[in-house]
């Protein structure tokens, strides 16, 4: 297991609230050393695999389960965007009438109800693969100021099934986003969708944790997947 970290300080008035998914796609690619021709995205989003790919590619499959996102994916002759859910079979079924080179999901497998499962789906369609998949640290010191805990697996799990399933390497990345304030803080966690927490915290509680939130950034940690 091989862990690294950066450190990204960040105004937020100057991006989108996505600059650590970002990071993470970027990230994903960078360790695909060929250029596969017939892509899936499992979890596409707003395409952020998609537009940050720089080579020529015959196929693109983008799928993801929340019609917004997919409106706003890249569209064109090569891209097909798919209306599916990841956590259910008859999309992986549907998925398994094709071939393809590589499979990639950056930032949303950490929603998988059962990742188990997603993974041994995945596997069964037998391409190499580029999964970036947020871990139980993200929000570390956010959900312990809170007395939260996360839902997310942890990296200790997500190795485990990787290891059981792919032929692959495993990186754990910890990332650190910096705020000029605790209030824009929490509008980034209100509208980034990265959450790690199932509980949510009344008005009353919400300020408390603004005021005692003892630092100026909040952790992200991601385990990323890579065929060897």
């Amino acid at each position: 297991m091989i862990v690294s970290a950066e450190f990204s300080k960040y105004a937020t008035h100057y991006g989108s609230r996505n600059v650590i998914q970002k990071k993470v796609a970027q990230r994903l690619l960078d360790n695909v050393k060929s250029k596969p021709k017939n892509i899936l995205d499992l979890g596409c989003g707003d395409g952020a695999i998609c537009r940050s790919i720089d080579w020529t590619y015959e196929n693109f499959t983008a799928v993801d389960f929340a019609l917004g996102m997919l409106e706003l994916h890249p569209k064109s002759e090569k891209i097909g965007c798919i209306y599916g859910d990841f956590n259910e079979r008859a999309l992986f079924e549907n998925l398994s009438a094709s071939r393809y080179d590589y499979i990639f999901s950056a930032s949303a497998l950490q929603w998988a109800t059962d990742i188990e499962t997603v993974f041994k789906n995945i596997k069964l369609l037998n391409a190499p693969v580029a999964l970036a998949i947020f871990t139980s640290n993200t929000f570390k010191t956010l959900n312990e100021t809170a007395l939260l805990h996360s839902f997310l697996s942890s990296a200790e799990e997500i190795y485990k099934l990787q290891e059981k399933y792919f032929d692959a390497e495993f990186e754990l990345v910890r990332y650190k986003l910096e705020f000029e304030s605790t209030r824009e803080m929490f509008r980034y966690i209100k509208k980034s969708g990265v959450s790690g927490s199932r509980k949510v915290l009344d008005y009353k509680q919400t300020k408390k944790l603004m005021h005692d939130y003892p630092i100026n950034y909040l952790e992200f940690e991601v385990a990323f997947i890579h065929s060897r």
